[in-house]
């Protein structure tokens, strides 16, 4: 009989602050001292220089090893033999998320700490116990579900700060939803993210992380335009990337990104980030529970505010096809989905609706 346990989880260490890479052994000296770093191409020469100084300096060794684009079986096996190659007894990924993905499953493959270091903030995955894995063609293959958190997260503000804008708005975005998908969960006593009961810590993590964009999230938007990094910029970050990944693994997700696993079946949306497609999600959550109208408008009136994208035709979607939006919300039911966790019965037609009055909502404020 399974026991309805709840939990928490998270890295073992989240770092935020500015001039990171340039002391990077300083921080990660306690687990290991011959680190297999995997990089970015754009990073790359640039973790030479300044992480390579760092692990020189601290008289620590490390091997710097191109990320070959695509989060694969293949890929995975390539940098597990590099690394015992190199004598490696920490992994450490330097990058967007299919190389962060990389650097988890290398090390939990080889058995060793590993160190994730994101170059964008657009969404809270760095901390969490999860990699994607990808076929050779870039279709999906699986989740490999890891035992553990990262051991340690570093965010270094400069690096983050200075990445496309939209990335960052596409964090705050997935960050918007953490609190209202955590809410639903818990008013369900669903599942979370280790399969586990969500917690009050979880809870009020994610709703400290809603209260930590509302506040900052326009003020960083702006500075990061500028490519600058500042305290509402650091604060931001730290919503996104730690307060959404502990909230949401602790917590649990629910409709929002149930709906937006049923909208990638639409062509048209391809291209479009997840924290996109997860905050038009997150409105139809929100119709769904029928939430107050005053709360809607403040998450419509922030969505607006930091340039996310608001209505279908924003996020791409030129022409709205019946068939289409039915077959998302057939998907956004499927079994085993996150759907499962809002306190109520959903069903497809329930999700159509949503969808359909979400949008007619959001074209109401729109400009």
């Amino acid at each position: 009989m399974k026991i309805p346990a709840k939990s928490v989880t998270s890295p073992k260490k989240f770092i935020i602050g500015k001039g990171l890479l340039a002391n990077i052994n300083e921080y990660i000296k306690d687990f290991g001292d011959n680190a297999y770093v995997i990089c970015d191409e754009f990073i790359l020469d640039r973790a030479k220089v300044e992480a390579g100084k760092s692990f020189e300096e601290g008289g620590n060794k490390a091997t710097f090893e191109k990320f070959n684009y695509e989060c694969t079986q293949k890929e995975i096996d390539r940098n597990r033999r590099l690394a015992r190659e190199a004598g490696a007894n920490i992994i450490v990924g330097i990058g967007g998320g299919k190389t962060l993905d990389t650097a988890k499953s290398t090390a939990y493959y080889e058995k060793l700490p590993v160190v994730i270091f994101p170059t964008i903030a657009s969404t809270d995955a760095p901390c969490t116990a999860l990699a994607v894995i990808y076929n050779e063609g870039g279709s999906f293959d699986r989740y490999l579900y890891l035992p553990s958190n990262p051991d340690i997260v570093l965010a270094d503000t400069e690096i983050l700060a200075a990445a496309p804008a939209r990335f960052f708005a596409a964090g705050i975005g997935d960050a918007l939803t953490t609190y209202f998908e955590a809410r639903a969960c818990y008013r369900a006593n669903g599942d979370n993210l280790i399969l586990l009961k969500p917690s009050t810590t979880g809870l009020a993590i994610a709703r400290a992380c809603y209260e930590t964009v509302l506040e900052n999230g326009v003020k960083a938007m702006q500075a990061v335009k500028q490519k600058i990094s500042t305290a509402a910029v650091e604060d931001t970050i730290e919503a996104t990337i730690y307060m959404s990944g502990v909230g949401a693994e602790a917590g649990g997700l629910a409709a929002a990104h149930a709906i937006h696993n049923g909208m990638t079946a639409v062509p048209s949306l391809h291209r479009v980030q997840h924290g996109e497609k997860v905050t038009f999600g997150l409105l139809a959550q929100l119709v769904l529970e029928n939430a107050p109208k005053e709360e809607l408008e403040t998450v419509i009136n922030f969505i607006k505010a930091v340039g996310l994208p608001l209505t279908l035709k924003d996020l791409g979607v030129e022409e709205f096809v019946e068939s289409e939006w039915r077959q998302v919300a057939e998907d956004a039911c499927a079994e085993g989905d996150t759907m499962g966790n809002m306190p109520f019965a959903v069903s497809p037609d329930d999700v159509y609706n949503a969808i359909v009055a979400a949008n007619a909502i959001a074209e109401s404020y729109h400009d």
